[in-house]
């Protein structure tokens, strides 16, 4: 009895070895920029395609490319809506966009998420008695912006038994604000096709 005990312990514990060496996890340094494909959500390379395609149409367009040979424009970027039905970070789209857009040194911006910040920083160094009054920045000596840049996140899914399509369309437009004419649109386009193999992998 006990022989065979001992063959049967030292499985369990080869057993045991081999699971938690199994369950071992590994982090990686990947690339940023390349082509992601884990599922067919949006993602990292679907964000970085939508803003070079905008940047590099909105930069090229003619209109734009005069409004901006002697001059910095001024823009605010409003939130691009998604209307998907997928949680995508729409502010990193955003983001990115106007990161882009900033270091062409064509456009200067107007960071619209943080005004309540900046007015409650005003509204101290006026009101509040402990700032150097010759030192305090004061009200209304902001300068506003001329344009806003807007847009939209959209997709269409269908499934067709074991084949999932996903069609994403971002849209964006420059309106001009004094006059409220859209100075550039544009649109980029993707499609992603998901098959399941016979096994379901």
């Amino acid at each position: 009895m006990e022989l065979i005990m001992k063959p049967m312990k030292l499985i369990f514990v080869l057993a045991a070895v081999i699971g938690l060496a199994a369950c071992q996890s590994k982090v990686e340094y990947g690339d940023a920029t390349e082509v992601e494909t884990v599922n067919e959500n949006f993602g990292s390379t679907d964000l970085q395609a939508i803003a070079a395609k905008m940047v590099d149409s909105m930069l090229t367009f003619p209109p734009v490319i005069v409004m901006t040979q002697n001059d910095r424009p001024i823009i605010f970027v409003d939130s691009i809506k998604n209307k998907t039905s997928e949680h995508i970070d729409t502010e990193s789209v955003t983001d990115t966009i106007s990161n882009k857009l900033l270091r062409s040194g064509k456009f200067r911006f107007i960071d619209m998420t943080r005004v309540d910040s900046v007015r409650k920083q005003l509204d101290y160094q006026n009101n509040a008695g402990m700032v150097d009054p010759t030192t305090a920045i004061k009200f209304g000596r902001q300068i506003g912006a001329q344009y806003m840049l807007y847009g939209n996140l959209s997709s269409i899914v269908k499934q067709d038994g074991s084949t999932k399509d996903v069609y994403y369309k971002m849209t964006m437009r420059l309106m001009d604000l004094e006059t409220g004419l859209i100075e550039w649109s544009d649109e980029k386009e993707i499609r992603k096709t998901k098959s399941k193999s016979f096994l379901g992998m």
